[in-house]
């Protein structure tokens, strides 16, 4: 019986049958590179799901950010609701990463802010790859970071299994071993706690399910899932697999030895930095070493642990890192999905990572073996691809050489057109951009606004919100949740404008915009390259009235090319509904309520339906919610705590 369930109301249509047919052929002839040349709007993430249905191989999906992967992970749950579909991005809101600057003799320690919920995704993702087949990942560029051995991972799982001898000791002894830590107040992901001969674990990768173990001297009497709030017993289970709370983990029988290779590289180092007169360095590097090593030992984790993970994956110098491409099994199919965007961001990012990290060991704030720490290199990432599939509406040069077959899918199953395109002069458009603005929303529909700086949107947002338009703006300097929310509100009308740089670009799925300005289109460069033209402008393809206004006092030679291509779309579009005799129709997708990639909102997460709590369960759940909220409150996240408050209020009056 087929693992992969595509489950769908729609059929393929259009261009689509046809593409999914010779991309599946291609893989079934062993072809390694592809590349699927999909307008905007002509379904490819349906076409991408019917090709793995067909296949039936685990898949990974690589976006070139943290906001179109939570799209499509949000798609592909809804296609595949039976199988695992998991998202894996940074799991850091904010990233600052350990850096020397010599010239100024300034060292910046390593600060990060790591989003919970997206550290218990990836958590989950590692897991269902090592226990299930029928997996897809939709990961950003971070998934060629490296990642702990995926080998002791799966092998320091802890196994129990209803009627099985173990001792309660042994047990609780093996969890603190995968960097579990005993909590009797803070019960949270990562933690157990004991309450007599029954012990509640949070898995890392759980959203709200606990595991609750109860024992019976030596015997493993009852597993069950329960609600970590609540305490509602959901499902009994005959045993459970139990996986790290971290990725980077060691076996503590291989500690010792571990340590020891690292002190021998210590060692080596220091003679080193003493030859060369850098007494500081090897005075800084030895007090650094040996701090971290003691902290390993004594708990089997340090700050930067990462640093050393060449010893404890036991990996030879130079030797590729262990990534997300470790935990698929051989056989896997990847896409790449916006390629044009996507491929040089996998080939940049060892580079940059290599100069900070030199610039570290000559200053004797790191170890010669922490450059194994590290992404991997684009001809690295090559040798792990199996089979890809390249998608974009504009690939560019390296798909189109390494593609063995190209299949294009020019026709929209709801067969509408590429948007028509006018170009208007610079002069007084801010005017004439309000006026083409009050007359799209007359029509309920929504408008794009694209610019050339952050300061521009943020002007831009500010004159549009006083001629009282509703409007934001979005930036790279926006948290990824909250970009999803505010492209959430657009498609529901809590604004009607959205002013942004390029973030308004690629795999943006917003049926209800019919219109879509670009300002300053004249000015060349990489936001008014005819590549980006395009994908600009296919914002505007998913809706039947979808246009183009191109503000500029010239035409340069990307505007001419963008233009030209979608003259070519038009065209044969127009021919295939005339021979088909299809009438266009906007597209219509309903908006979920919650967030994308099956994060819930805070608003959600607080509310509880009092009638299925018990009684005797409500004083601990109003325990737990003031602790949230005092937490919310430390971290200057008042509308959340102010939010809980309420929750707790309502919760006291209903349950008197």
């Amino acid at each position: 019986m087929p693992k992969f369930k595509l489950i769908s109301k729609f059929r393929p249509k259009g261009d689509q049958p046809q593409a999914i047919k010779k991309l599946v052929a291609g893989l079934k002839k062993k072809i390694t590179d592809q590349t699927l040349l999909g307008v905007t709007g002509s379904g490819k993430t349906f076409t991408m799901a019917n090709i793995i249905e067909k296949v039936q191989k685990p898949t990974l999906i690589i976006s070139h950010n943290k906001t179109l992967a939570a799209q499509l992970a949000s798609e592909f749950k809804q296609f595949f609701p039976k199988n695992a579909v998991n998202y894996f991005v940074s799991y850091y809101d904010y990233y600052q990463p350990e850096v020397y600057i010599p010239r100024t003799d300034t060292y910046i320690a390593k600060e990060t802010n790591i989003n919970e919920e997206i550290d218990r995704l990836r958590h989950a993702s590692t897991a269902d790859l090592l226990r299930r087949d029928d997996v897809i990942i939709v990961a950003s560029v971070s998934c060629i970071y490296g990642l702990g051995s995926p080998g002791i991972y799966k092998k320091l799982k802890v196994n129990i299994k209803v009627g099985e001898i173990k001792k309660r000791t042994y047990f609780l002894k093996q969890l603190t071993n995968i960097q579990y830590e005993r909590n009797e107040i803070d019960f949270r992901r990562g933690t157990f706690r004991v309450k007599g001969d029954t012990i509640d674990i949070y898995p890392a990768s759980a959203r709200e399910e606990g595991i609750k173990i109860q024992f019976s001297g030596n015997k493993v009497e009852k597993i069950f899932f329960f609600d970590s709030l609540t305490s509602e017993i959901l499902n009994k289970l005959k045993e459970i697999d139990i996986y790290p709370a971290n990725h980077y983990v060691t076996a503590w029988k291989n500690v010792d030895e571990e340590i020891r290779e690292i002190k021998n590289e210590l060692i080596t180092r220091l003679g080193e930095l003493k030859k060369q007169n850098k007494l500081l360095e090897a005075e800084r590097l030895e007090q650094r070493t040996n701090y971290d090593l003691e902290m390993i030992k004594s708990t089997g984790f340090c700050s930067g642990i990462e640093n050393y993970s060449r010893y404890f994956d036991g990996r030879k110098p130079g030797q590729v890192p262990y990534n997300l491409f470790n935990y698929f099994p051989k056989d896997f199919l990847l896409f790449i999905d916006e390629s044009h965007m996507t491929v040089p961001q996998l080939g940049a990012m060892y580079v940059g990572d290599r100069s900070r990290k030199k610039t570290l060991i000559e200053h004797g704030f790191r170890l010669p073996s922490s450059l194994d720490n590290r992404p991997m290199n684009f001809k690295e990432y090559e040798k792990k691809v199996n089979q890809v599939i390249y998608v974009s509406a504009t690939p560019a040069k390296y798909e189109k050489i390494k593609s063995k077959q190209i299949v294009e899918q020019l026709v929209r199953p709801t067969g509408l057109l590429d948007p028509t395109i006018e170009i208007k002069p610079t002069k007084n458009q801010i005017d004439d951009l309000i006026h083409q603005i009050k007359e799209t929303v007359k029509k309920k529909q929504r408008v794009l606004v694209t610019t050339l700086t952050k300061r521009m949107a943020e002007e831009l947002a500010e004159y549009l919100r006083e001629a009282e338009i509703k409007v934001n703006y979005i930036h790279s300097e926006i948290n990824t949740l909250e970009r999803l929310e505010i492209l959430r509100d657009l498609r529901m009308g809590k604004y009607d404008v959205l002013v942004g740089i390029n973030l308004l670009r690629e795999g943006l799925d917003l049926p209800e915009v019919s219109l879509i300005t670009i300002l300053d289109a004249d000015k060349e460069g990489f936001l008014r390259t005819d590549t980006a033209l395009v994908q600009t402008m296919g914002r505007a393809s998913r809706h039947q009235e979808g246009r183009i206004i191109m503000y500029a006092d010239k035409i340069t030679g990307s505007m001419k090319r963008a233009i030209e291509e979608t003259d070519r779309r038009r065209k044969y579009q127009k021919a295939y509904n005339k021979k088909h005799g299809i009438t266009p129709q906007s597209i219509k997708k309903a908006i979920q309520k919650d967030r994308l990639a099956g994060i819930k909102s805070a608003e959600e997460e607080i509310h509880f339906d009092i009638k299925k709590i018990p009684k005797e369960e409500i004083h601990h759940l109003i325990k737990d919610l003031e602790n949230k909220m005092q937490l919310a409150s430390k971290n200057l996240e008042f509308e959340k705590a102010a939010a809980i408050r309420d929750e707790i209020t309502r919760i006291r009056k209903n349950s008197k």
